[in-house]
């Protein structure tokens, strides 16, 4: 079973959009189909030129594929990844979220992998709180949360977080950083596949 994954990003000022880019990496490594995405920008074009580190980031990603939801369609496998703004998910990643709807009522979401990661500006700024929050969306649609655990060596070396890997915004990615992104992108489509075949098996039964 081929995993197709939707590598799903928002980056204000470029760490998620490396983390994503890192994660792709290791999932074509790995045998997977993917698509790298970044969530549209919902913030006013003149506050986003009005700040050079922004405004560098959105001429840096204008290639990107904006993410749709005929892309989460083609999926069988998610990994999110945005900043955390107070605690939840940044709220362009929301704002792309909340534009699923159809895609949900179909059930064109269930039973599928999914993972996400995310970055703040201090160790201890929502990181832990914005992944949960997710998984709670996640969870509505029957996905299901491939989370890293403590399922390598890698995780406890870039600080330890079970939920997904979170990365200090402004931080080098050192060898440590890489290895726990890459650690999860690999689990994440060893599951996919294994998830993706035992429904296209149960379908065939039917």
């Amino acid at each position: 079973m081929t995993v197709k994954l939707a590598i799903v990003y928002y980056s204000t000022y470029g760490t998620n959009h490396q983390m994503a880019e890192i994660a792709a990496e290791a999932a074509r490594a790995a045998g997977a189909e993917v698509r790298v995405l970044r969530a549209a920008e919902t913030a006013p074009k003149e506050v986003v030129e009005g700040q050079d580190a922004w405004k560098a980031q959105a001429e840096k990603s204008a290639d990107v594929p904006v993410a749709t939801p005929e892309d989460m369609e083609w999926a069988n496998a998610y990994l999110f990844s945005a900043p955390t703004r107070f605690g939840t998910i940044a709220s362009q990643m929301r704002a792309f979220i909340d534009t699923l709807g159809g895609q949900w009522f179909a059930g064109k979401l269930a039973d599928k992998a999914v993972s996400a990661m995310t970055s703040a500006q201090n160790p201890h700024g929502g990181q832990e709180t914005t992944l949960l929050g997710l998984y709670t969306s996640f969870m509505h649609w029957g996905a299901v949360i491939v989370a890293p655990g403590y399922t390598d060596q890698a995780i406890f070396e870039s600080g330890g977080n079970p939920y997904g890997y979170s990365h200090t915004a402004g931080a080098e990615f050192d060898g440590k950083a890489r290895a726990a992104i890459a650690h999860q992108a690999r689990r994440l489509v060893t599951f996919a596949g294994a998830v993706a075949g035992a429904g296209e098996a149960q379908a065939k039964a039917a």
